[in-house]
């Protein structure tokens, strides 16, 4: 199985590699919506961490690689071993959150 992180240089390099491919990671992003409204990344999908018991099942693909983030990481991972629990194999945190990826990655990402 995957380690349950990924680092933003493993993300970044993952989603170079198969952006437009089928086997594309979903981001999704666990973080409430002003947080979404105030940085994102591209194509994200947003579910808020307390609605992914009542979501996941019906909007979200076991078998799709996915990523998850928030905004320092811990969210994410809690979300993460919730969906591993859930039979969703494919999924990692994005470790640091957007934060960690804005200061390593994507300084254009505004900070928060």
């Amino acid at each position: 199985m995957l380690s349950p992180e990924i680092t933003p240089q493993e993300f970044e390099k993952l989603r170079l590699e198969t952006t437009g491919k089928p086997e594309a990671p979903l981001l999704l992003d666990v973080r409430e919506p002003w947080e979404s409204a105030t940085a994102t990344l591209a194509g994200a999908t947003l579910i808020p961490m307390a609605e992914i018991p009542t979501r996941a099942h019906t909007e979200l693909d076991p078998d799709q690689p996915i990523v998850v983030f928030c905004h320092h990481g811990m969210r994410s991972l809690s979300v993460t071993m919730w969906l591993r629990r859930e039979g969703f194999e494919h999924v990692q945190s994005l470790a640091g959150g957007i934060d960690g990826y804005s200061r390593t990655i994507d300084p254009a990402i505004p900070r928060y």
